[in-house]
């Protein structure tokens, strides 16, 4: 399968619910690569599960809205992580 890559942006209560944890443990178990401020990398199966989980969020989140858009896939990466950064794909909200 080819890799694609996807920025999301997910709205709604996300702070403080143990959000950036959850997405990160659930991109692992798919196999993903990139980051939790917003970028996976992967086949396309695993992002859509991906996006489905982190629609759904961990108990306490409260997720409104996923945005999702393609963007270029990267090499050298080999897992997916936690990264903070005022850099994001959607631009300033």
């Amino acid at each position: 399968m080819s890799s694609q890559r996807i920025a999301f942006k997910v709205h709604g209560t996300v702070q403080g619910v143990g959000f950036r944890d959850f997405t990160q443990r659930r991109a692992s178990e798919f196999g993903l690569k990139g980051w939790v401020e917003g970028e996976a990398q992967g086949d396309e199966d695993s992002i859509k599960r991906l996006l489905k989980e982190i629609n759904n969020g961990p108990r306490l989140a409260h997720v409104v809205k996923v945005e999702k858009k393609a963007i270029g896939v990267q090499d050298g990466e080999s897992h997916f992580g936690v990264r903070r950064t005022s850099e994001s794909a959607f631009g300033s909200s």
